[in-house]
């Protein structure tokens, strides 16, 4: 274990505390959305993480995740509710609004099963 420094700032001495180096890769929206539920909800396992530095991997792994299953389950959910090419053809607005209404439902599947759990 290293010794800890200090920097004497007044009448009290603060630790001198680094983070490790973490990857340049951006959080995306369910990452960050995962960070917001952890902060407001789970503020004892939001700081474990953080002060155990596994909070950047965690919220990656979720992002991955949930960009994943709404990559496969998409094409699932639009084959299942005849949302094609040729529909956007010919009714580009009805299109719109079914894909819109997918991707709400994929949305709360996830909040439910990865971002609040």
């Amino acid at each position: 274990m290293s010794k800890l420094t200090y920097i004497r700032c007044g009448d009290y001495d603060i630790p001198n505390l680094k983070l490790s180096e973490q990857p340049e890769t951006s959080i995306g929206k369910y990452g960050k959305m995962r960070k917001s539920y952890l902060k407001e909800h789970r503020p004892i396992l939001y700081n474990h993480l953080l002060m155990s530095e596994k909070l950047y991997p965690h919220l990656l792994e979720i992002e991955r995740t949930a960009q994943g299953r709404v990559d496969t389950m998409l094409p699932h959910m639009m084959e299942t509710a005849g949302v094609t090419e040729e529909l956007k053809a010919c009714d580009p607005m009805r299109w719109v609004g079914l894909m819109n209404t997918l991707t709400a439902q994929i949305e709360e599947i996830l909040i439910r099963e990865l971002i609040c759990s």
